[in-house]
């Protein structure tokens, strides 16, 4: 078939497309320069960054079919997956670990280090993407775990070019992504629901019923533009969330305590001896042996960048050399701590808590005492890592699907090698965007709303009364994460408690009765739902996207 020959889905490691032909150097640029001024437009306008990389490859997908020799190359599915990594990578980064990162000094009143933070928090972005790229299809972070928008991405693709069944699988659930999207459902956890980790998504999704009712002190939801409800007045007419010190740090406490055991559970099987693991395909192709010299590279890396920030962002002058050496070890181990908790809710749900992790390790950078100005600085460098831990592993992910799975160790590694330099790439355009552009945000006091929200918990300070009820909730979270093992249960419920909402609950465990009723039924309607969910995840993003860069434009 012809199609299938152009698409390139069955080649060896010498014929893999690489990230710097020309062509797709110029495609990849444009691409990024799109995901960029979007990613920095929806972060400062809703506060939230679009998965753009379903974007990319689609728009690859529409230029492959101009009838021009150089337009034919993209008909490859492993040149589109180049071009999705990198689109996702300018996205994510440019919104997440600079435009962010960036305004917290700002705001603060220190312009002037605007600019060293940018360097140094596009470094430890670097350093993120680096380790993840080490520590993928390790025992830790297997290439065959959920990773659901890597699927939903690869399953899209895929459909393109095998048609048939699959294409109508996925179609349906684009639709219905859509539709559900567009009714107030947040069809990307339904999608997920129905291939992600059951048991992690049903503790985000009781995680986040139980904060949704705490919050609104009811049970109730919004559907087509109305609100449902029907209990109100639960905890008292009288009620309000914001008013009770302990209820304000339940989810940070939780956090705590379930982030606490996972890093202990992470020791202990970095510790562990090669038990001889093996994944679908054969080994594993990452060992843990490696990973644990990424750690500790990492771990030295991120050290170093944030000795010289600090230095160059003059906070010598405002700590005792004691002091300072904690800081900046504190700021490597939150740095090292959040991708590694980020990643792990990341790969079970596809969501990742990256501000809210980001606000506990400033809360616990409060108790210890540092100064505001390094309070800021750390708040900005720990949230530079995670997210681009997390897309890379999506983009990895997709990119193990449409490889083969494995099968073929030599051209997963080339692949993955190209995917590593692509989202480099992605992370370069995005550098250069936000150098340019930060300050026409900023001059008008467009600033995302997160680095304000640091600003704000800097200044309100902290007291024993927060200490106590942080350790309080973190006993409860770490039990939960214990008696989960490595299901990750309690960081997905720590993780509901922090960004979830009552719909979101709703509809998480609706859709795993759906999926439990289903299987239990027939075991073959599991590839059924997989299918359904990953089309439903890609409606739902590719609906974000075109609807928010609608808003963007009506905007401007």
């Amino acid at each position: 078939m012809e199609d299938k020959n152009l698409s390139g889905l069955q080649i060896t490691a010498k014929e893999h497309p690489k990230w710097y032909e020309p062509a797709s150097l110029i495609f990849a640029t444009l691409m990024c320069i799109l995901g960029a001024i979007i990613g920095m437009e929806l972060i400062v306008a809703t506060g939230t960054t679009p998965n753009t990389s379903l974007v990319g490859a689609l728009f690859a997908i529409v230029f492959s079919r101009i009838p021009l020799s150089v337009c034919k190359k993209f008909r490859s599915i492993h040149r589109q997956n180049l071009i999705q990594t990198s689109i996702s990578g300018a996205t994510f980064s440019v919104a997440n670990c600079m435009l962010l990162t960036i305004g917290i000094p700002v705001v603060m009143g220190y312009p002037e280090l605007m600019v060293p933070m940018l360097i140094g928090c596009t470094l430890a972005t670097i350093i993120d993407a680096s380790i993840l790229y080490k520590c993928f299809d390790t025992p830790m972070f297997p290439a065959e775990g959920a990773w659901p928008p890597g699927v939903a991405c690869a399953e899209t693709l895929l459909a393109v070019i095998e048609k048939g069944k699959k294409a109508f699988g996925i179609i349906i659930g684009m639709l219905m992504g859509a539709v559900g999207k567009a009714a107030g459902i947040p069809m990307d956890l339904l999608g997920v629901s129905w291939f992600g980790n059951f048991w992690a998504m049903m503790a985000l999704g009781i995680g986040s019923i139980i904060i949704g009712v705490i919050k609104t002190n009811a049970f109730s939801f919004a559907l087509f533009g109305f609100n449902f409800n029907f209990v109100d007045g639960i905890f008292g007419e009288n009620f309000v969330y914001s008013d009770y010190i302990s209820l304000n740090y339940l989810p940070h406490g939780i956090m705590v305590g379930a982030g606490i055991v996972s890093l202990i559970q992470c020791g202990i099987m970095l510790m562990k001896k090669s038990d001889g693991n093996t994944s679908a395909a054969g080994q594993f192709t990452s060992s843990m042996k490696n990973m644990k010299g990424a750690m500790g590279i990492g771990f030295g890396a991120y050290a170093v960048v944030a000795m010289v920030l600090a230095v160059v962002c003059g906070l010598l002058t405002d700590m005792s050399i004691p002091m300072f050496i904690l800081w900046v070890l504190f700021a490597a181990f939150a740095a090292l701590a959040s991708e590694l908790i980020v990643g792990i809710s990341a790969m079970h749900s596809g969501w990742f808590p990256g501000f809210a992790t980001a606000l506990i390790f400033l809360i616990v950078g409060m108790l210890i005492g540092f100064p505001p100005l390094a309070l800021g600085i750390l708040a900005g460098y720990t949230a530079a890592t995670g997210p681009c831990f997390s897309d890379m592993a999506y983009d990895l992910k997709c990119g193990y699907m449409l490889r083969g799975e494995g099968k073929d160790p030599e051209l997963e590694k080339v692949g993955r090698q190209q995917q590593f330099y692509a989202e480099l790439f992605g992370f370069a355009v995005a550098f250069v965007m936000a150098l340019l552009f930060a300050n026409k945000y900023f001059d008008q006091g467009m600033f995302v709303a997160v680095s304000n929200t640091y600003k704000s918990t800097i200044e309100a300070g902290t007291s024993m009364e927060v200490a106590k009820w942080l350790l309080i909730w973190a006993v409860p979270g770490a039990v939960i994460q214990w008696l989960g093992g490595h299901k990750q249960i309690g960081i997905l419920f720590a993780t509901g408690l922090l960004v979830g909402s009552t719909i979101n609950g709703i509809t998480i465990l609706v859709a795993l009765l759906i999926r439990y009723i289903a299987v239990k039924r027939n075991p073959e309607n599991e590839a059924t739902l997989t299918i359904l969910g990953a089309g439903a995840l890609a409606g739902s993003a590719l609906y974000s996207f075109f609807t928010a860069t609608l808003g963007l434009v009506k905007r401007n």
